[in-house]
């Protein structure tokens, strides 16, 4: 592979590092005029592009390896559209609801590009020294919009948090592919298969340690129980925007790469790590719903949703079965990872929306909501639907795939107890309905919404139902999307 094909298969990469120092340039070379809105033009500009380019390089091409360790694959393209998708709508909504908030806002966006930059990488990533990698990139990227505004103490807080319990996870993770290396004496995730065939007595063990720790790194970015203490502060105190990029992309960029890894690197432990996960899905969903609960503000018991989704989101990964005919456990994590998008981050948004207009997200901000703004509590009812799992919305799709590979696997204690959590959830999800059109508030404003947040709610609406009422196109991309993965090789 010469050096013109090794830049066009690298090309989205490319073009999103480039949008990246582009977008700082021109904001510097601004003097920061125009509160960073000519920046997130061309980082808007600069996703699109990559967005094109990642399409068109698996359209009609073979998978193909990059210099050993980077994959450019149907896999690592859904990711990738689902982060600059994701990426593309916080830009969208944040440059209303960061105006006057900070000084440096071209170098807010440029962080934006550059945290989907990471994701890209991590998603493509065929050596465990290269998903180390992308996944620091994507923290440290992370961390620093976590605490973008410096005179918000509770953003500095939530990116402390997030900081201490991330540089332990990674240190973790690290640890987990030093016994992998020193088992196999290599890092490539089809080498490691091969030389790892052989699984008995003390390697079978050293295989399964490295598997919990290599689990430290891929469900912390996942918010996984017990890796999850720091998401309910870290989404919390971020700013909004933050806040939803981190519940949704940054959540799929951890089972990305935690179902390449594990499918491609130990197909011989499968029966072993997909014990692990059923146990981390029960507990991830039990914890993040009975927590939430308890909660008294919307974004606070959100941030407690997502860490619930993503016990269900696990449930994939639980049920994992390459010879399903329909429901291969994977296509299903794919499908509700996709729905998952929208769904949070229009709630997410709606919250931005209430939130800029009262300063605050507790319960009581959203009594009456139907009166002042109907149209955003329409919106807000069907993304709570959805995390609900009613038809015909994405949300139900996802989690019929997932739930349907469960019992497909014949685990049903697994889908009973998952069952019985989306009653609890729809308990909470249901009572904000409740105070959006049953309770009056003491606020008569009307509330507004800016051009691109509005723009960000009614799309994130549109795909909502689109992937519910129109699935076949959604089942049929995921499904091609998990197959050269199961193949675990090129």
């Amino acid at each position: 592979m010469n050096a013109f094909e090794i830049i066009r298969w690298l090309s989205p990469e490319l073009i999103l590092l480039i949008t990246g120092f582009v977008v700082l340039s021109v904001d510097l070379a601004m003097r920061r005029r125009d509160e960073g809105r000519t920046a997130a033009v061309i980082a808007l500009i600069g996703l699109a592009v990559a967005l094109v380019m990642s399409v068109l390089l698996v359209l009609n091409n073979p998978a193909t390896i990059v210099a050993s360790t980077f994959a450019v694959d149907p896999y690592a393209t859904f990711f990738k559209v689902l982060a600059i998708i994701g990426a593309s709508l916080v830009i969208l909504s944040s440059m209303h609801f960061m105006r006057g908030k900070s000084l440096y806002l071209g170098e807010y966006y440029a962080l934006l590009v550059f945290v989907t930059l990471a994701v890209s990488v991590a998603v493509s990533a065929t050596n465990l020294m290269l998903v180390y990698v992308g996944i620091e990139f994507l923290s440290i990227t992370s961390y620093i919009l976590t605490g973008f505004l410096r005179n918000n103490r509770r953003s500095e807080e939530a990116a402390i948090k997030y900081f201490l319990y991330g540089a332990s996870a990674g240190a973790v993770m690290l640890y987990g592919i030093s016994l992998v290396y020193g088992a196999t004496g290599t890092t490539d995730l089809v080498a490691v298969s091969e030389l790892m065939k052989t699984t008995g007595g003390a390697n079978h063990l050293l295989g399964i340690a490295a598997i919990v720790l290599l689990l430290g790194g891929f469900g912390f970015k996942a918010s996984l129980v017990p890796f999850h203490q720091w998401a309910p502060d870290t989404y919390d105190g971020a700013p909004t925007p933050v806040t939803a990029f981190l519940a949704t992309v940054s959540k799929a960029a951890g089972f990305a790469v935690a179902g390449r890894v594990f499918i491609m690197a130990f197909p011989h432990f499968t029966t072993d790590w997909m014990a692990i996960m059923g146990s981390l899905a029960i507990l991830t969903m039990t914890v993040g719903n009975l927590t939430a609960l308890k909660q008294t503000s919307v974004k606070r018991m959100l941030a407690y949703s997502s860490i619930a989704q993503a016990g269900y989101i696990v449930l994939g990964l639980a049920a994992y079965n390459p010879d399903g005919q329909t429901f291969t456990g994977l296509n299903g994590l794919l499908i509700y990872l996709f729905a998952y998008l929208f769904t949070n981050i229009g709630a997410f948004f709606v919250v931005l929306a209430v939130e800029k207009h009262a300063g605050s997200s507790d319960f009581s901000t959203f009594k009456g909501l139907a009166k002042r703004a109907p149209g955003l509590a329409l919106l807000m009812t069907l993304f709570l639907l959805s995390l609900t799992g009613i038809p015909p919305t994405g949300g139900f799709l996802g989690k019929f795939y997932v739930f349907a590979a469960v019992v497909d696997r014949g685990l049903l204690i697994l889908a009973a107890i998952a069952a019985v959590n989306a009653v609890i959830a729809a308990f909470y999800y249901l009572n904000v309905i409740r105070l959006m059109f049953f309770q009056e508030s003491e606020d008569e404003r009307p509330l507004t919404v800016s051009a691109g947040l509005n723009f960000s709610l009614v799309l994130s609406a549109i795909m909502v139902l689109a992937i519910g009422i129109l699935a076949q196109p959604f089942i049929t991309w995921a499904v091609d999307s998990v197959l050269m993965v199961s193949k675990r090789g090129f």
